[in-house]
């Protein structure tokens, strides 16, 4: 098929990847602007942007897509689908409409779950089992047309943000490349959305890390989970800032009536946190200006004593 794509990020990216491998014709990348980047301000290209000029695909970075000389331009590559995943804008129906197989979307959830920015996230924050990707023909809501192909990925108990957003970005590749051929055999069956289970899954922001000490172990564990490796979860120690990389809720662990926040035991590798039901375990975290670290080197640098307590 004749491909022009749509998207920004490194999720994007393996899918980029996987339709040239296929033998499709990615004939254009339309991708985000550039944006400047670290202390030096420099002009820094999206991921796809990079993955596109490697392969020697045209790249097309418009601010609004919305606007006629954009759909102008994508209708001159005279493409059969667009292929969109994660691209960072609401397309307009002029774009759905463009092509004779519309736009076909990689989206990170079982549709109709956790429509919206950050599924990925939002399915571990959440306590999620499972998760996965879910390919459909893109309408003018979001994230509700009609699905395609859906693919199942489990959640484990150590699992993060970072390392599923891979396991997605991959499963979401090959689900794009089998949903293409399906499309373009006449096999591919479009299944109709419900009204979604979920809350929608909102854009992160830095704020939703830091830690209420009064909600349970396990909501923070998987609130420390879901948001690495951005935008991290955090808690105010002293006039420091730290980063908490690693949780673990304690089970079976006694009963205590310290003011959540408080270090209850310090250990050799780990120190432990009352919290608004249960006892958080912390195994690593960052200081400001620091590296990431286990905490056994953190305590091996610093002291911390049980009563010190963390703050909101």
């Amino acid at each position: 098929m004749r491909v022009i794509f749509m998207g920004t990020p490194d999720f994007s990216v393996g899918t980029l990847e996987a339709l040239i491998a296929a033998g499709h014709d990615v004939c254009l990348a339309v991708t985000q602007p550039d944006k400047p980047k670290g202390r030096g301000k420099e002009m820094q290209f999206t991921p796809v942007k990079e993955a596109a000029v490697k392969h020697g695909i045209p790249v097309y970075q418009p601010v609004k897509v919305r606007q006629p000389e954009c759909v102008a331009k994508l209708r001159s590559y005279q493409a059969d689908v667009i292929v969109v995943v994660a691209f960072g804008q609401i397309l307009p129906k002029d774009i759905l409409d463009l092509t004779p197989y519309g736009c076909i979307n990689v989206h990170a959830s079982l549709l109709p779950k956790y429509r919206g920015a950050a599924p990925i996230q939002w399915a571990i924050i959440r306590g999620e089992e499972v998760t996965g990707v879910t390919t459909m023909q893109m309408d003018e809501g979001l994230d509700t047309g009609d699905m395609i192909l859906k693919t199942e990925i489990p959640i484990t108990e150590e699992e993060t943000g970072e390392s599923l957003h891979d396991k997605l970005a991959r499963a979401g590749a090959d689900l794009c490349v089998e949903t293409l051929a399906a499309l373009e055999d006449g096999t591919a069956v479009f299944e109709h959305q419900q009204e979604t289970p979920t809350p929608y899954a909102k854009m992160l922001n830095k704020q939703m890390g830091n830690i209420d000490w009064t909600q349970p172990a396990r909501e923070i564990e998987l609130l420390v989970r879901g948001l690495n490796s951005w935008p991290s979860a955090y808690t105010h120690w002293e006039d420091k800032v730290v980063k908490i990389w690693k949780a673990k809720a304690v089970s079976g662990e006694a009963f205590s009536t310290k003011e959540p926040g408080t270090v209850l035991t310090v250990e050799k590798d780990c120190f432990t946190v009352q919290t608004g039901n249960g006892v958080l375990k912390i195994s690593e975290l960052q200081l400001p200006g620091k590296k990431r670290m286990e905490t056994s080197a953190f305590l091996r640098g610093y002291t911390l004593e049980p009563g010190t307590i963390f703050t909101a």
